[in-house]
């Protein structure tokens, strides 16, 4: 037999079988606690309101526009960006 073929499989293997023979599993990041923190939070009446005021104010916004300073945009991204770790943590709870 081949010495090759006795050799497992990876994808650090040289050429292309390492990729088309190696099983992934695309299953979800289980929840952190942290996670289930923002999920309990966010769910009440409240927390709901805080989230809508949030993406109203970061995510469906322009974040930079022209003529304005790039570094207006830095920021606004920054912005975003906690609004959609927010997100991202209570959407991990809602599909677990």
């Amino acid at each position: 037999m081949d010495k090759q073929n006795n050799q497992q499989k990876s994808i650090n293997s040289e050429g292309w079988e390492g990729l088309t023979d190696l099983e992934v599993e695309n299953k979800p990041p289980e929840p952190t606690e942290l996670d289930k923190c923002f999920f309990r939070t966010f769910q009440t009446e409240d927390g709901q309101k805080i989230l809508h005021y949030l993406r109203a104010c970061t995510i469906d916004q322009p974040s930079w526009t022209p003529g304005a300073d790039a570094s207006h945009g830095y920021l606004r991204e920054g912005q975003n960006s906690i609004t959609r770790e927010i997100i991202n943590r209570i959407r991990r709870c809602s599909n677990g």
